[in-house]
């Protein structure tokens, strides 16, 4: 299916580009996500008109992601959590608890934005992610795991 993105859309393209995916990944992800349209003659003139509207409007989600970029990057964000003696978790720390350790140092951040490509963090100890805010804007932090106090 042809569709023409209303945004910038990783691994895929920018705004205003014609691209082709498959029916399914359109229908069931970008067109009710408000990234994309058909590309048919009316929504192609409907969106040269509104061009003008689109592009200010992701240069505002931009520049957002870059300023919460800005106060993230570089930060060590603190997480307690029930340990053993040698060291390993009761549990594991995820992309829930770290979002919501960024969030109470009043960072609004997604769960979702959080990549810990290894996997739920399962022992105490310093690790480097990255939080992706935007596609163009990628934080990366420090999330000291720690026992916690009983």
């Amino acid at each position: 299916m042809q569709i023409i993105l209303l945004e910038k859309v990783g691994g895929l393209g920018n705004l205003g580009d014609l691209v082709t995916v498959k029916n399914g990944y359109a229908r069931n992800y970008l067109i009710p996500q408000g990234k994309a349209q058909r590309a048919n003659a009316a929504n192609l003139a409907a969106f040269e008109e509104k061009r003008a509207e689109y592009e200010a409007h992701q240069a505002a989600v931009l520049a957002d992601a870059l300023a919460r970029q800005e106060k993230l990057h570089g930060q060590t964000i603190n997480v307690a959590q029930k340990a053993g003696v040698d060291g390993r978790l009761f549990g594991s720390v995820t992309t829930h608890d770290i979002a919501e350790a960024i969030k109470a140092v009043g960072i609004e951040v997604a769960k979702a934005n959080v990549r810990l490509p290894n996997g739920p963090l399962k022992a105490i100890g310093e690790y480097e992610i990255e939080v992706a805010l935007h596609s163009d804007a990628v934080a990366s932090i420090t999330v000291a795991v720690i026992a916690q106090a009983e």
